[in-house]
Parts: structure tokens; C-alpha cells; sequence
């Protein structure tokens, strides 16, 4: 292939890569849609095989910068997320006085679900709630279809 060839096919690639919905497109439409406006038949296997390689480090590249961008959120905070008086990562709040944290205890990861109380300004944790190591969090989180048809059941039973 003719290096001007190859150059026009990227960028024409590329262009249209970062104009496309990635969640909708594939790499039979970026090539269908690179052929018509090249006037060339892209379906030849050396030029299929350059466009899969122009899209695949394209995909690659925007991987990479996503990670990049998600470790410079953590590094500085991400400042929509919510921290509690201790420092815990409050994933949601239940209601007013219950919500869901992340934090760490005795060198383990926890993923508490507690009650909290209001004392001098500062929202205290009481003790009723549950703490869950990674594992039973893992081991609930695998049957929740199954608590959901319970639940399913049982209220049909109610009504």
C-alpha cells in the first residue's frame, strides 16, 4: 500500500473514530463509511487489515487516557464524591440517618451499612449497622437475585 494511501486512510479513520458514538459503532462502519468518502474499496484484505489496526490503536489509545484521567482523580480526590467526618468514602445515604461507606479498618477494606447520630455538629456512627469484608460483600452481592425473589415472593403472598 502506498504510504500517501495509507496516510489519507488514517487520518480519514481517526477523524470519523473520534465523530462516532464508540458505544454504537463498529469497525465495519468506520471502514463502510472511510470507503465512500475515500472512493476506495476498503474491503481488500491489506486495506481491512490496516483499518483494524488504525481502530485498535485508536481503542487502545482512549483506554489508556481514561486510566490516566481515573488515577489523577484519585490522586487529587475526586471532588464529587462525599467523605464523612472520619474520612470514609460515603458510597450512598439510605435515608437521613443511614448510609453506606467505604473505609478501611485494621488494614481491611469494609463496606459498612450504619446508623449515624448527630452529636455537637459531627454525624457519629451508632452501633447498629454491618460491616462486610471484600469476600461476604462479594458472597451477598452474588445473591441478591435470589433475596430479590424472596422478597418477590413473600410480598405476593402479603397482597
Amino acid at each position: 500500500m502506498e504510504p500517501e494511501i495509507q496516510e489519507r486512510i488514517e487520518k480519514t479513520v481517526l477523524r470519523i473514530l473520534q465523530e462516532s458514538d464508540m458505544e454504537q459503532t463498529t469497525e465495519h462502519k468506520i471502514r463502510k463509511q472511510a470507503a465512500a468518502e475515500l472512493q476506495l474499496d476498503l474491503s481488500d484484505p491489506p486495506y481491512k487489515a490496516f483499518v483494524k489496526q488504525v481502530v485498535q490503536s485508536f481503542l487502545e489509545q482512549q483506554q489508556q487516557e481514561e486510566e490516566e484521567r481515573e488515577e489523577e482523580e484519585e490522586e487529587r480526590g475526586d471532588p464529587r464524591k462525599e467523605y464523612d467526618d472520619d474520612g470514609d468514602l460515603i458510597i450512598c445515604r439510605l435515608s437521613e440517618k443511614r448510609r453506606v461507606t467505604i473505609q478501611e479498618f485494621r488494614g481491611k477494606t469494609l463496606l459498612s451499612i450504619r446508623e449515624y447520630y448527630k452529636k455537637d455538629g459531627k454525624e457519629l456512627p451508632t452501633s447498629k449497622g454491618i460491616s462486610l469484608t471484600e469476600e461476604q460483600w462479594s458472597a451477598f452481592k452474588k445473591n441478591i437475585p435470589a433475596i430479590e425473589k424472596a422478597i418477590t415472593k413473600m410480598e405476593s403472598r402479603i397482597m
